[in-house]
């Protein structure tokens, strides 16, 4: 392929030839130290570059996305590991836009019980240009109480509980929020990796720089699911590599993220029970590192059914997935859809107590620090399937349904669990191929998998 005749383009992936079965290395690039640099660092035939040279394969930060994405010309081979404006799903106000505008979409073409589907998000409102309006849902519900987030900051930095419209004249005056900066010093000083150097990217979603008065108001969710008296959220990870068509594989494992401290609404002023970030958790005085405060979910899914039984929690699940395809499809017309470009995200949800999961946010750069030893082999494995499906060796087939601990959940519509094409029509007996929580035998399914396509790529050739 040839190089564009533009002075400021940078080119990548050009040295060697076109077709991805001639490389004899894939070499690679990220800024990131952490357990990504270890997976990439151990992958077979991937050579680590550095500085200004060829790369085929780029891990960056979105900051690099925003300054160079426009001048780089990629070759047919090329990835990286984000959307052009990933952000119409991540940042916090883009988000929930996308999903009013998709929610009305679905009301006008489909009627009100299919939007009623997308009410998974708390009602919020952006602020300050939607300021007039959250008064006037303010005072329709007096007593209740709110959440302000910055719509662009992560690891729960800036975010405050207010059941009195003073609190927001405070932070419109600029006073708000001034408690958190000993607290967000503190939090900056602990941002340490493994390996004992300040990692600054590590935290969840680089977003945007932008002022810090935009806010998102929410309400809060008053009715959190609570297990040994203490609130928690989920992580669950999505790998979208196409959104037109829209291509996206949900990961078995993830966590639940608790706080420590016993969960009262009587004291909205304390990070340490109303937000479940690590980053704030471990700042806790009776924080335990070894403990941590994280489940695995499968543990979590165990729990839940031994509670509830087992049909309340495939409930909860199935509107889980609800939630993953209904937001992306609700971006999918408006994120640029680029054939060199993957996303790995990072999706928060809260249960509530009738088991009805919120979508919280979205990141598009998942925390990928390790806070434990489980948590290093979880986002190990996590980070060795994604490369699996990313496929820069061109050893798939792309009829996979499943990859190591990815299931592959929706491609251009729902993929069914069962082989062959599934009748769709009445939806009878369909049942999607997601298992999120469930045993994840990745190494088993691994082995088989490519040990078929050695087999088949033998009888081909």
């Amino acid at each position: 392929m040839s190089r564009p005749k533009i002075q400021n383009y940078k080119g990548h992936g050009l040295s060697k030839g076109k077709e991805r079965e001639q490389r004899a290395s894939i070499r690679f690039k990220t800024t990131l130290m952490n357990t990504l640099m270890d997976v990439l660092r151990h992958r077979p035939g991937w050579v680590e570059v550095k500085d200004e040279g060829e790369w085929d394969f780029y891990w960056c930060d979105v900051s690099w996305l925003r300054e160079n994405f426009d001048h780089t010309y990629m070759d047919e081979h090329v990835r990286i590991s984000h959307f052009r404006n990933h952000y119409e799903l991540t940042r916090k106000n883009y988000m929930v836009k996308n999903l009013k505008r998709f929610r009305k979409q679905l009301e006008r073409e489909a009627g009100k019980l299919e939007a009623a589907k997308c009410d998974f998000f708390p009602k919020t409102f952006e602020m300050p240009c939607e300021y007039h309006l959250f008064v006037e849902e303010f005072r329709k519900n007096p007593g209740i109480t709110w959440i302000m987030k910055p719509v662009a900051r992560s690891q729960g930095k800036g975010i405050f509980l207010f059941r009195k419209l003073k609190d927001i004249m405070d932070w419109r005056k600029g006073t708000a929020g001034k408690k958190l900066t000993s607290m967000e010093a503190q939090l900056a000083r602990n941002t340490v990796n493994p390996s004992g150097s300040h990692d600054a990217r590590s935290s969840d979603d680089q977003k945007e720089e932008i002022p810090v008065e935009n806010y998102v108001a929410q309400r809060y969710i008053e009715n959190p699911y609570l297990i040994g008296g203490r609130k928690f959220d989920l992580r669950v990870y999505v790998l979208v590599m196409s959104y037109i068509p829209l291509r996206a594989w949900l990961y078995r494992d993830g966590f639940a993220r608790f706080s420590n401290t016993r969960f009262t609404l009587s004291s909205i002023d304390d990070q340490y029970v109303h937000l479940t970030n690590v980053a704030v958790q471990k700042t806790s005085p009776d924080y335990h590192p070894k403990k941590g405060c994280k489940w695995m979910l499968q543990r979590f899914r165990q729990y839940l059914a031994s509670k509830h039984g087992p049909e309340a929690v495939e409930t909860l699940f199935s509107d889980m997935d609800n939630i993953f395809i209904r937001s992306l499809q609700s971006v999918q017309k408006v994120i640029i859809s680029d054939k060199h470009c993957f996303e790995l995200y990072g999706y928060d949800i809260l249960i509530d107590q009738d088991l009805k999961p919120w979508l919280l946010e979205v990141n598009a750069s998942p925390s990928l620090t390790a806070s434990s030893q489980e948590d290093y082999e979880l986002k190990t494995c996590l980070l060795e399937d994604t490369l699996h499906i990313v496929d820069m060796e061109a050893r798939l087939t792309g009829r996979e349904k499943r990859v190591g601990g990815f299931d592959l959940m929706w491609n251009d519509g729902p993929v069914s669990r069962e082989e062959g094409t599934p009748d769709l029509s009445g939806m009878g007996n369909f049942v999607t191929n997601t298992h999120l929580g469930c045993i994840n035998d990745r190494k088993k399914q691994l082995r088989q998998l490519f040990h078929s396509l050695q087999g088949q790529k033998k009888a081909s050739g």
